[in-house]
């Protein structure tokens, strides 16, 4: 059932008796609300239904590469009480901004008879125009004329440079010589005619580096009309593209649950916006909302189709919000709300107790409960660090020798003095401790054992998250083993070789390693209470005794 607003759907079953969030979701970090499950599941039977002219890579689609898209759902609340939703997608659908039943983009790049489609066309023949230029053959007779040139002459120089060396090295022979055999006489006539040959070797070197020199000169001046056209169809297209993106930056106007208006480039200020920034679902869906002084009440994010080929995203999956471009504009679109606390500004692992296994002289043992801090944060202190800290104060130099996620749970071995530091380092940099996690996963890997090999690097845009990166990532490997399976869920052992940040829940996750993620993921798959990853075994050599330490704490999820 749709309203007098267009986009506006109300679900269609009874939600009556479904509690309402207190506050709106905190879009970065959150758990999806039972309406927005509800709502997503809709427009996902629409979307397996509907003739979508997108090539998501689910159907018999052709047009375009296959790959999937983030779309979203708003729960709002109309005038008169009544709760319905919006839906939207990020970016395009195929070649377009607008689809039936989805909510519009904040700026219509599109629209026609705008300023971005009067630009296009001039930018394109622009382009097309350099390109000709750069492709034509004259431009590159002359240009292979120039280097030819320029090669032979260096080449010239430097042979009748070494030339005037060799003969110089003869002249001083020849000197050395004549002390002893010629009469003084003989010797000031041997000495100006060297000197004179010397001058006129000198004379001819000049005369043949400025004849060089004007010969590349001559080859230059054919090139320049060329060379110079192209700077000038060069600085024109981006003269266009800058004063057309200005344009874009400004033409994007966001609005917030206060009635403020800020711009792209306002929200952003001396940092130029990142590509896409405003086309996500989420700054669509509140704009929209407000426009149509809708109240929102939650929010939720679903990837739909074929994963992209670096991040995590799995069919039908829920995803927090995109950091590095809707963090800003969301910071400003949800003023006016009452928003649920960033719970990265709590602190998780308060109340949660680490337990000290072993120690002696050189070494502690502890256990790391789940949400619980290796080391310090920017916004809470609370880590295992600062409370080794707290009980051995006397402790100096570094502790830490390896870190555990802040939701992953485990076996952590502590330094106690600087010797002992440095001989477990290099026992980890050496890739000569063992170490075994425990990890239940959503789902069933589709072979019993095996060996992740998947290139890790921080995702920019969406920090702390990691991105798989052939070109970039430091390498990454895992092998893993299947232990049991409990019906649509499983168990398994991985056996880290290197040690990246999010290694196990992107090797997990990601469709080129298990394509299963880790149950209570929060980035890479569904926040639960917890992250069912648990370091359970750390085999190491004692930095002072030598002896063989192995110590196991089994996972309790």
């Amino acid at each position: 059932m749709t309203s007098q607003v267009e986009g506006l759907i109300f679900f269609n079953q009874d939600v009556s008796e479904i509690s309402l969030p207190e506050r709106f979701t905190y879009p970065f970090v959150y758990r999806t609300h039972p309406l927005c499950e509800i709502a997503a599941q809709e427009v996902q039977q629409r979307l397996q239904s509907e003739p979508i002219p997108h090539n998501f890579g689910l159907n018999d689609f052709k047009e375009g590469t296959p790959l999937g898209k983030m779309f979203g759902v708003l729960i709002v609340k109309t005038a008169d009480e009544r709760l319905a939703y919006l839906a939207a997608f990020s970016g395009r659908l195929g070649k377009q901004n607008h689809y039936p039943g989805f909510v519009p983009p904040v700026f219509d790049t599109l629209n026609p008879g705008g300023f971005f489609l009067e630009a296009v066309p001039k930018l394109e023949a622009l382009s097309l125009e350099i390109k000709t230029l750069e492709n034509s053959q004259q431009y590159h007779t002359l240009k292979t004329a120039l280097s030819n040139q320029k090669d032979l002459a260096e080449a010239t120089i430097a042979e009748s440079r070494e030339y005037i060396k060799t003969q110089k090295k003869l002249r001083k022979l020849q000197r050395a010589a004549a002390k002893t055999e010629l009469s003084s006489e003989a010797y000031q006539y041997l000495e100006k005619t060297l000197s004179k040959e010397s001058t006129q070797q000198h004379y001819t070197h000049k005369d043949l580096v400025k004849h060089w020199k004007q010969e590349v000169q001559t080859a230059e001046d054919q090139l320049q009309p060329i060379e110079q056209k192209l700077q000038e169809l060069k600085r024109a297209r981006k003269s266009l593209s800058n004063a057309t993106q200005d344009r874009i930056f400004e033409a994007y106007q966001f609005l917030n649950a206060k009635g403020e208006w800020r711009s792209l480039k306002a929200i952003f200020g001396q940092f130029p916006p990142p590509s896409g920034a405003g086309e996500c679902a989420a700054p669509r869906l509140l704009q929209y909302a407000y426009l149509n002084q809708l109240t929102p009440i939650a929010m939720a994010e679903f990837w739909w189709g074929t994963p992209p080929l670096s991040a995590v995203r799995q069919h039908q999956q829920f995803y927090p919000a995109c950091r590095g471009k809707c963090e800003p504009i969301l910071s400003h679109m949800l003023q006016g709300l009452e928003v649920d606390q960033n719970p990265l500004l709590q602190n998780p692992g308060l109340n949660k107790k680490i337990e000290f296994l072993y120690e002696d002289e050189d070494i502690l043992l502890v256990t790391k409960p789940p949400e619980l801090l290796s080391v310090p944060g920017k916004n809470v202190r609370d880590s295992v660090l600062w409370r080794v800290q707290q009980k051995y104060p006397e402790l100096e130099g570094p502790i830490i020798v390896h870190r555990l996620d802040m939701s992953t749970s485990g076996l952590m071995v502590l330094a106690k003095n600087k010797a002992a530091y440095l001989n477990l380092q290099s026992q980890f940099v050496k890739r000569k401790v063992h170490k075994r996690y425990t990890a239940k996963l959503e789902g069933i890997p589709k072979l019993e054992s095996g060996t992740i090999d998947l290139p890790l690097r921080v995702d920019l845009d969406n920090r702390p998250r990691q991105l798989v990166c052939y070109g970039y990532g430091r390498q990454a490997v895992t092998k893993w083993r299947l232990v049991k399976v409990e019906g649509q869920q499983s168990w398994v052992h991985f056996f880290p070789i290197t040690g990246r940040t999010h290694q196990l829940r992107v090797h997990a996750a990601h469709h080129l390693g298990l394509g299963v993620s880790i149950i209570g993921d929060d980035l890479y798959g569904r926040a639960e209470d917890r992250l069912h990853l648990h370091a359970e075994e750390l085999h190491f050599t004692h930095p002072s005794t030598g002896q063989a330490m192995e110590f196991v704490w089994e996972a309790e999820f």
